[in-house]
């Protein structure tokens, strides 16, 4: 990839998008929480995948990631910017690249990536991953006996 050849107006710009807890992030916890699920943020994983997951449900092996429109390329949403297009379609086709390559390794460790697009309703996506914490949490037979874990 050359150089990003910008402005100062757009570095600054490009320079001050947050990565982590952005607004939707924040809600999505929030609505998580107070549906009782409980979680860890910004944690790998899989140790050796050098992936970072916004929320992580551990015993239940579900990874959520909240996705950005423009940086990963949302089929909806996606603009293509007129400014240095060859470098910004290699950007993110790369952010999709590695996006689906973190989703198989996830898969091979026995764990589940849920994504979540930013422009997506924090109800529905709170939904979604609850479903699937509660479709993968360990089942217990009784006080403190684990019998198992739902299947993926």
């Amino acid at each position: 990839m050359e150089p990003l050849e910008s402005t100062p107006a757009v570095r600054a710009r490009m320079s001050r998008q947050k990565s982590k807890d952005t607004g939707i992030e924040l809600a999505l916890r929030r609505s998580l929480h107070a549906a009782g699920l409980r979680y860890r943020v910004h944690r790998r994983p899989v140790k050796g995948v050098r992936r970072e997951a916004d929320i992580v449900f551990g015993p239940a092996r579900v990874a959520v990631f909240v996705d950005g429109c423009f940086w990963h390329g949302c089929p909806l949403h996606a603009t293509w910017p007129r400014s240095n297009p060859e470098f910004w379609r290699a950007k993110i086709e790369g952010n999709r690249a590695r996006d689906r390559d973190t989703d198989a390794r996830l898969a091979e460790a026995g764990w589940l990536a849920v994504r979540v697009w930013e422009h997506e309703s924090v109800e529905e996506a709170a939904r979604r991953v609850g479903a699937a914490v509660r479709g993968r949490r360990p089942r217990t037979s009784g006080p403190g006996q684990t019998i198992g874990v739902s299947p993926p």
